[in-house]
């Protein structure tokens, strides 16, 4: 069975994300593109650097162009964002990119994107899989020959109206005055080359590392977190660079690192942001965040009059609420952002570049910006832990915390628990814990948070003990 999690349909190379498997998505979307009477404009299709990515983009287009569907196909591997930004500008209702995003390399899939350039609603991917599970094996024709005929378009300049779009929305003067030197993490993934032409348009000095395409990701999640930025994080603080930054495999999840080789992680990364569009650039409005994200948007939003709304996990989520609500950015702990008047999909090129600005314009580097915001607004330490058991054990975990709402016993005083999304529970000091099954991944996801590092490993502990796990 074929079935779409929070980003997408992702699984494993060689098991079930074969050719014959691809093309039944392919051949669910090109029913629903038709069921809804919308062929009348072509669908653009992108893909990563991952290993069949470009192979199963070709896929795709194939079986769409057979049922008569144009297609617009990159000649290049492109981030995720830039084809979000494709379907919004260009007013098209359908985008593709296979990617599997920070997944292990194992992995790949296809994330879908509707109009607006926003990522496909449970609505709309309850119903593909539906339509495949009553399709038959899809048609399709020779790419080449689709190419030849017209049916498939290699599309121009893709990378233009994205870039020229992001540069409008910076302040590059601050940049050029600035003069950073940038080291840069491109872990091997798709999101180079925009960011590095924002840099060069800017007067600044950007050095990469892990430039070159690898299947396997140099033998790592090609996610930018703290143990997987060894490297940057030696070498920006050993040359003496301004500032380290690194992309996820397909460009939609963002890591920074000091100037001093200190790991910022994505929660400060947010509130650093949403900081500095307060404070420095005098905007104004809420923020959103999930709910596995720092409560330290919630003071902020509060110093300034304010709020913080907090949706499930699920980027589809956090951009609906910024459109209701006129929000000024919205994230995730996992290294994902967006700011009000960008696309509606999280994009690390977009919010590298107005970290760039933030530390240009306010002459401070990241570590003394956290201080900052640590001494305001007081101390939020986040600890994750995430845990992988046998498919057969996730029915006896969900009836015990889902179902029968059974908890630990913890030592802080409980507020309120919310089974909106998982369970997390709400306690009166302002810490919390939350468990949740990821909608990517065979793992269960624990998070919490408190004013110290030890507190928030008990209350995972606490679960995890109660759990057997």
């Amino acid at each position: 069975m074929i079935k779409f999690g929070t980003g997408g349909w992702r699984a494993v190379i060689g098991k079930d994300f074969i050719c014959d498997n691809i093309r039944l998505v392919a051949g669910g979307v090109l029913k629903l593109i038709k069921d809804e009477g919308k062929d009348d404009k072509p669908v653009i299709i992108g893909f990563d650097r991952r290993f069949l990515s470009w192979s199963a983009a070709k896929w795709v287009a194939e079986v769409l162009a057979a049922g008569g569907v144009k297609v617009y196909f990159l000649n290049r591997s492109a981030p995720t964002p830039l084809i979000m930004h494709t379907v919004l500008k260009r007013g098209l209702h359908y985008g593709i990119e296979i990617t599997a995003s920070h997944n292990p390399s194992e992995y790949n899939g296809i994330k879908l994107v509707v109009e607006q350039g926003r990522d496909a609603p449970v609505e709309i991917t309850e119903k593909i899989e539906k339509i495949i599970e009553t399709l038959d094996e899809p048609a399709y024709i020779d790419f080449d020959e689709a190419v030849e005929s017209g049916i498939i378009e290699y599309i121009k300049n893709p990378f233009n109206d994205y870039i020229d779009d992001i540069i409008s929305q910076i302040d590059m003067s601050a940049l050029r005055e600035r003069g950073l030197r940038v080291l840069f993490d491109v872990m091997h993934g798709s999101g180079s080359y925009p960011l590095v032409v924002i840099y060069h348009t800017a007067r600044c000095t950007i050095d990469s590392i892990n430039l070159d395409k690898d299947a396997f990701f140099g033998n790592q999640m090609p996610a930018p977190t703290n143990e997987s930025l060894a490297l940057l994080k030696y070498r920006v603080k050993l040359e003496k660079y301004d500032l380290g930054i690194a992309l996820d495999g397909d460009g939609d999840r963002l890591g920074i690192v000091d100037c001093d080789g200190t790991y910022i992680d994505a929660n400060s990364i947010l509130c650093m942001l949403y900081y500095y569009l307060l404070k420095y650039k005098g905007w104004k409005g809420p923020v959103v965040r999930n709910i596995s994200t720092t409560h330290m948007l919630d003071k902020i939003a509060e110093r300034f009059g304010e709020k913080c709304y907090e949706v499930p996990v699920g980027f589809k989520y956090v951009s609906a609420k910024i459109d209701e609500v006129d929000a000024v950015l919205g994230g995730e702990s996992s290294g994902g952002l967006t700011v009000r008047g960008h696309i509606h999909g999280k994009d690390s090129i977009y919010a590298a570049s107005l970290f760039s600005e933030m530390i240009s314009v306010t002459g401070k580097n990241p570590g003394e910006i956290r201080r900052e915001l640590e001494n305001e607004f007081g101390k939020f330490v986040m600890s994750e832990d995430n845990i992988r058991f046998p498919e057969e054990n996730k029915a006896e975990v969900n009836e015990t915390v889902m179902i029968k709402k059974e908890l630990p016993v913890f030592n802080s005083e409980v507020e309120r628990v919310s089974y909106e999304d998982g369970c997390k529970v709400y306690f009166k000091n302002g810490d919390f814990v939350s468990c949740r099954f990821s909608g990517t991944e065979p793992l269960l996801r624990i998070f919490a948070e408190s004013s110290s590092k030890e507190t928030a490993d008990e209350y995972i502990s606490a679960f995890r003990l109660f759990l057997n796990l």
